[in-house]
């Protein structure tokens, strides 16, 4: 979540088996209680004046398959995650609630000499009260997990100034039950149609603190603040037309739906769902609802909440439409947008599907993406547990973005807004508001999203370790994730004890140490197995279990489970390299679960790195390390969450094996009629004539006739897949001339291309290609314009880091230093003659023909025959 002037701005795909389904899901007419008072009461709180398991209206309209364990049952053994969870609690127990109440208290006109936050959180930014809410939802976590009163206490600090605040509303000349640190006008801006930074976000954090407060600490005056904070979303969206409402809604709201219904599931009042079900936004729902992908262009945790909220709206009210709009998002998400960490989004936004390696950046992986994609995903996965990939995507992800998002040298706990993928990014000491993307986060200077989302992320690690059945008649405990940690299941009275090394290891060890019941044990068997063709192994009480389990399935052991009983879990690992869906040259390591990442200490990268996977070498004596040959040195490969204070590279460029030298596609271009035009080699689909574009025959030759102001020629997609080396040809007549015409321009967007433009601002030709993530192009200019008024041959040769731009069969420029290889653009998916990606720039005024592009680079007398042909 970006701030605009003045508003806001892996691929591993994980096999989801045909359209989640709900036949796990037991719809109910009266569905048992929510069992939210039992995390209150086995955290050794009361739930206050709030209703008691036993008097909660039953509000869910469907019974989820499986129910968490409540925080308290589970406790973390030593581990990589309990030393996060212990920096983040330092960072709960350190930070001074009075700081962030400031501009709460101001904005009701109460005196406050405490000194003011920054970042999000500084006095003169929209956003500023969000924090609260993510330290709200945090303090309860940690108070649930740990039991310490010292989070329930400055919570009750928090809340009981909050609530002063809200008292204080009418006063200032607010609504009754509005609660804010800025004004309540931000929201007749909202409605008369105005983009203010997402008010109702910020709401959305202070209200979903607020329920953690009262679900998991038993902070009766947590809910009684809540309760009227809803009451004045209902006055403020009730009297708003259907229309009105769904143009509010093209501003960020959060999970206002998530946490209206989480309400409303909490209370069973008809008021909060009908409230939360005017935040249905149609716009993003109706195409999901249909099975179809239009999230190019989309901020992405603008949406993921909404989809969170639309999983918690199926539970509450049955609508299956709200199941497949959840279902669909997670699986197109996963499958089509994420990178090889698992999280999602370059600079915030969805690209088109498959669109990995053509943007990379800096700015890739937003982290309070996947905190989200995380809770969605463990939504499904309680209502249907046939659908283990979800469970696979959220170990993935957790381990590979997650746990390695916080900075491990930080006292509190620090925590990164992105995670860069392009090559040479680091994570690395904090900045200020604006400052490098890699940047940790501070005490109280840099307030941002991703800081409230770190403190809820890692205080609940504990919360999907383990979950059980809920079904009439059955029990049985299911073992998702492989963390060091003990559980107790009091209905039953079976502790469990998990002892692992894993990732470290390929081990892991369940121990019943108390208890004697009768369950099955389903135990995750991932399916991050299947890429290496390898199995587990189990063994109960030291005997081999027959069948296990293939990847990607729950392994399921019924029997009398007593104290001492023992389940050995044996996961092989092997290195596999994934290619990346839009270039299949450029390829991630994994061992494991985990993503190998080179460590390049302060050694920069400007490109893409060239690995030799035949070099790969184990670290002998050393978990998870390994060693590679890269552009001609040896790099250190280790696991990607560890990896902090250095540039990195995820991502590899694999040379293919050299083919026949050939011409890879060529158009003549001299069909004369129709709109469409044939490759010659018979490789690729027809080309197409677009826009303006029109045949011609000027008595030298049959071309396409380019009108300068829409025509052009769209060439089919994967042109320049696998090519190390290249040389493109064409016949161009230039009628006339303007700044950033392109010739061609080959690639995906504005930021992956491989272009020749007639002229620049500088008055010369230019060739240039570009990798998203690159800080420059790599250029080839000639020393003027392509002529004009004439038919002219351009040529550009591409290999061995050289580039040369050819005009007439003449060298008119040449690059010995380029940066990057062709071999990166991969399979572009817009071709063009005529036309830029940038749809800024004019299209070409002018004749085009006998385009042509071979793979390789062609030697200057080869170029010469070629356009004297």
């Amino acid at each position: 979540m970006r701030p605009q002037a003045p508003s806001p701005t892996r691929r591993r795909v994980l096999t989801v088996p045909a359209a989640a389904t709900a036949a796990a899901v037991i719809p109910v007419a009266a569905a048992e209680p929510v069992a939210a008072a039992e995390a209150a009461t086995a955290a050794g709180t009361t739930a206050g004046t709030g209703p008691s398991a036993a008097a909660r209206p039953a509000t869910e309209a469907v019974r989820p398959a499986l129910r968490p364990f409540p925080p308290s049952a589970v406790r973390l053994l030593e581990s990589p995650f309990l030393a996060n969870m212990r920096r983040t609690c330092a960072y709960l127990r350190y930070v001074d609630p009075d700081r962030l109440l400031h501009t709460f208290r101001l904005n009701v006109g109460l005196p406050s000499a405490a000194e003011p936050c920054g970042g999000w959180e500084a006095p003169d930014v929209l956003l500023r009260g969000h924090s609260t809410g993510h330290l709200l939802s945090a303090l309860a976590q940690a108070h649930a997990t740990t039991g310490d009163d010292a989070y329930a206490e400055k919570a009750r600090h928090l809340v009981a100034a909050l609530a002063v605040c809200q008292a204080r509303a009418p006063a200032a000349g607010y609504r009754q039950g509005y609660l804010s640190a800025f004004p309540e006008d931000v929201f007749d801006q909202l409605e008369a149609g105005g983009k203010p930074w997402a008010p109702y976000y910020t709401l959305h954090k202070i209200m979903a603190g607020l329920l953690d407060q009262y679900r998991l600490s038993g902070n009766a005056q947590a809910m009684s603040v809540l309760a009227a904070m809803a009451a004045w979303v209902d006055s403020r969206t009730a009297p708003l037309t259907h229309d009105r409402m769904q143009a509010l809604l093209r501003v960020e709201f959060g999970g206002m739906n998530e946490v209206l219904t989480n309400l409303y599931l909490e209370t069973g009042d008809p008021a909060y769902l009908r409230t939360a079900r005017r935040f249905d936004h149609e716009e993003l729902y109706t195409p999901l609802a249909a099975g179809r992908d239009e999230l190019a262009g989309r901020h992405a945790n603008t949406e993921i909440p909404k989809i969170v909220g639309a999983a918690r709206s199926y539970l509450a009210t049955g609508e299956r439409r709200y199941l497949d709009i959840a279902t669909h998002f997670w699986k197109t998400v996963v499958q089509d947008h994420s990178y090889a960490i698992g999280g999602n989004s370059n600079q915030e936004f969805f690209g088109p599907p498959g669109e990995i390696v053509s943007r990379l950046s800096e700015d890739t992986c937003e982290n309070c993406n996947s905190y989200n994609m995380l809770k969605l995903g463990r939504q499904l996965f309680l209502l249907d547990p046939t659908t283990p990939a979800y469970m696979d995507h959220y170990e993935w992800t957790l381990y590979n973005q997650m746990l390695g998002e916080q900075d491990p040298d930080s006292e509190h706990g620090f925590v990164t807004y992105y995670t860069g993928l392009w090559a040479g990014s680091r994570r690395q000491p904090k900045g200020g508001l604006g400052a490098a993307p890699g940047s940790y986060s501070g005490d109280y200077d840099n307030f941002s999203c991703d800081h409230g989302t770190g403190m809820e992320t890692h205080t609940k690690f504990a919360d999907s370790i383990y979950f059980r059945s809920t079904g009439p008649g059955e029990k049985a405990l299911y073992v998702n994730l492989f963390i060091p940690s003990e559980v107790t299941w009091h209905e039953t009275g079976v502790s469990l004890r998990q002892d692992t090394g894993h990732p470290e290891t390929d081990r892991t060890r369940l121990t019943v140490t108390a208890g004697d019941a009768r369950f099955a044990l389903k135990v995750r068997v991932p399916a991050w197995l299947a890429a290496s063709g390898n199995r587990a192994t189990v063994r109960v009480n030291g005997h081999a279990v027959g069948s296990p389990s293939r990847p990607g399935r729950y392994l399921t052991i019924e029997r009398r489970w007593r104290r001492g009983d023992t389940v050995e879990l044996t996961l092989p690992r092997e290195p596999v390299w994934q290619p990346a869906p839009d270039n299949p040259q450029v390829r991630s390591l994994s061992y494991g679960p985990v993503v190998l990442a080179g460590a390049y200490g302060a050694t920069g990268l400007r490109t893409i790195p060239g690995i030799r996977p035949a070099s790969l070498r184990p670290v002998a004596g050393v978990p998870l390390e390994f060693t590679a040959e890269a552009d001609g040195r040896e790099v250190p490969l280790r696991p990607f969450y560890k990896i902090h204070h250095q540039n990195y590279n995820v991502y590899w460029a694999v040379t293919p094996r050299p083919g026949r030298e050939r011409d890879i596609a060529r158009y003549p271009l001299d069909e004369g009629t129709g709109s469409t035009a044939a490759d010659s080699t018979g490789t690729f689909p027809r080309a197409t004539l677009a826009g303006g574009a029109t045949w011609s025959t000027d008595g030298t030759r049959t071309a396409v006739l380019l009108d300068g102001v829409d025509g052009h020629v769209t060439l089919p997609q994967g042109l320049t897949a696998g090519l190390t080396e290249l040389t493109v040809g064409v016949r161009v007549r230039i009628d006339s001339l303007a700044n950033s015409a392109r010739v061609f321009d080959l690639g995906y967007h504005k930021s992956t291309y491989l272009y020749l433009a007639a002229r620049t601002g500088s008055g010369r030709a230019r060739a240039a290609l570009k990798i998203s993530g690159m800080e420059g192009e790599d250029v080839i200019d000639a020393t003027g314009p392509l002529p004009q008024g004439r038919w002219t041959h351009v040529a550009l040769t591409l290999a061995g880091g050289t580039g040369i731009l050819y005009v007439d069969g003449a060298e008119a420029g040449r690059n010995a230093a380029m940066v990057t290889s062709p071999l990166l653009l991969g399979a572009g998916t817009h071709n063009h003659l005529g036309r830029s990606q940038n749809s800024t720039h004019p299209c070409l005024h002018g004749a085009i023909a006998d385009f042509r592009l071979h793979n390789r680079a062609l030697t200057a007398a080869e170029v010469a025959a070629l356009a004297a042909g």
